[in-house]
């Protein structure tokens, strides 16, 4: 019998899948590089809160790393450094590849928006002497998240002059925050008969920012006096400026170990910048590649990559077609040729809540980098859905390059869905998959990932543009 068994084992080891724990599958080296890593990745969270300030940060480590802002007819050698940006809202990076760029490139596609509450268009009020903000909130997520909880202002106003005015307020230790308020529960008793979804509703999502008078007993509305003075001092704004204005709400907090094994980061805007900064990191650190490198941190996929600076839009293939052009080529030649890892986040299996994922073809924290065959909700709505041809070749790159990796969807199929901006680089007929990180709590205004997956993404990307 013992003969038996191991004959079985045997079988399995051979035939069976394996997907180990990648904490078991490291050795000590590369779990030290993948801390380190986490370390600087931290870094990008804090400074790269809204998407302005992504472009910012990535075009900042991109011109330390020697990119250049490319321009029609700058000279294009193999191992050339350029970027775009798009509106102050999206990055495009490239190395010039020594391969004719008629073979196609390597595109990794990241987006660097993430929910959050955006102010309206007139969104100063005062109600029985305490001052406000109205918001709309930005994307998918949970509004009774968002109560209760110390909140920044990020973002840019436009004076009615044309000056432009960058605000950031609540990331400093020495700045004030704000709050959207909740009933204490003694008084909830209605409230708390309200369906989840609509415990706290859009409106009720009123950011408080004040409650002191200006010093004039006869003024009316005169907390909201005393925040527009404020506010006219330190910025020279008046309540029209808010018109052209876009301005942000976001968790205060900064990103953090979690576990007392700091196995794990928590931070906001993990969806998607997690994949946005392993992505950037991955062409920062590409030097001579075969393929001429894309990597695009593009806007709005949250709300559907519609708008000029989403995917929905033109700007990535006008980009791939200047440079196609300068090198003699036709744009959808080369786009026809090209490969692309459409790096986004996938739902990590929740012990906690097991009955929305099939056990069996879901993302697991720790067990690396998720290749996502196919999104879309139910009946595959609104997917790609990647070739098995293009699988099986990101598959074999991923192994014979150590890499840690592991297959997954989006929930069950009849309650899973959501989308990516694959399938818009998909239509532009280049092979497209998903590949990301696993999200505990996506969405949330902190979210979850594993140091393993993160570190596991960034080499999937750069064995990727590297092949």
């Amino acid at each position: 019998m013992s003969e038996n068994k191991s004959a079985s084992s045997e079988l399995k080891d051979k035939l069976f899948m394996k997907r180990k724990n990648g904490f078991l599958r490291m050795s000590d080296e590369e779990i030290k590089s993948c801390d380190n890593f986490s370390e600087n990745y931290k870094c990008f969270l804090n400074s790269a809160k809204t998407e302005r300030e992504a472009v910012i940060t990535s075009v900042e480590l991109l011109e330390k790393k020697g990119f250049k802002p490319y321009s029609i007819g700058m000279e294009l050698r193999p191992g050339a450094k350029i970027y775009r940006v798009n509106r102050g809202k999206a990055v495009i990076a490239s190395v010039i590849g020594s391969e004719s760029i008629e073979k196609g490139v390597r595109l990794c596609a990241a987006h660097i928006d993430s929910p959050r509450l955006d102010m309206k268009q007139n969104p100063l009020y005062e109600d029985n002497e305490m001052a406000f903000f109205k918001t709309h909130y930005y994307g998918g997520l949970k509004k009774y998240q968002w109560t209760a909880m110390p909140l920044s202002l990020h973002g840019v106003i436009v004076k009615s002059d044309g000056t432009q005015i960058t605000v950031n307020i609540g990331e400093n230790e020495s700045d004030p925050v704000f709050c959207v308020t909740d009933l204490l529960p003694h008084l909830a008793t209605e409230q708390m008969k309200r369906p989840l979804s609509q415990a706290i509703k859009g409106e009720e999502l009123n950011i408080v920012i004040g409650s002191r008078p200006f010093r004039d007993d006869d003024a009316s509305e005169a907390v909201k006096l005393n925040i527009i003075s404020i506010l006219n001092e330190k910025y020279g704004i008046t309540e029209d400026d808010f018109i052209s204005a876009e301005l942000e709400a976001v968790p205060a907090f900064k990103a953090k170990d979690i576990g007392f094994d700091r196995s794990m980061v928590g931070s906001y805007g993990q969806d998607d910048r997690v994949c946005a900064y392993t992505a950037l990191a991955a062409v920062l650190n590409c030097e001579n590649p075969k393929h001429t490198v894309v990597t695009v941190l593009t806007d709005k996929e949250e709300t559907g990559s519609d708008g000029n600076t989403g995917l929905c839009s033109s700007y990535l293939k006008y980009f791939i077609y200047d440079l196609a052009a300068e090198f003699g080529a036709q744009g959808y030649r080369v786009l026809s040729a090209s490969q692309c890892l459409s790096a986004d986040v996938n739902a990590a299996f929740d012990p906690t809540f097991p009955d929305v994922n099939e056990k069996n073809n879901c993302a697991y924290i720790n067990k690396g980098v998720v290749v996502t065959k196919f999104t879309g909700a139910r009946g595959k709505s609104g997917t790609s859905d990647a070739s098995a041809e293009f699988v099986g070749r990101v598959r074999m790159l991923l192994d014979n390059k150590n890499v840690v990796w592991q297959t997954g969807e989006l929930g069950k199929v009849d309650i899973g869905g959501g989308g990516t901006v694959a399938a818009y680089i998909a239509n532009l007929d280049v092979d497209t998959i998903d590949v990301g990180v696993p999200v505990l709590s996506m969405h949330a205004p902190y979210e979850i990932v594993s140091k393993i997956d993160v570190y596991m993404a960034y080499r999937a990307f750069q064995v990727f543009i590297a092949d």
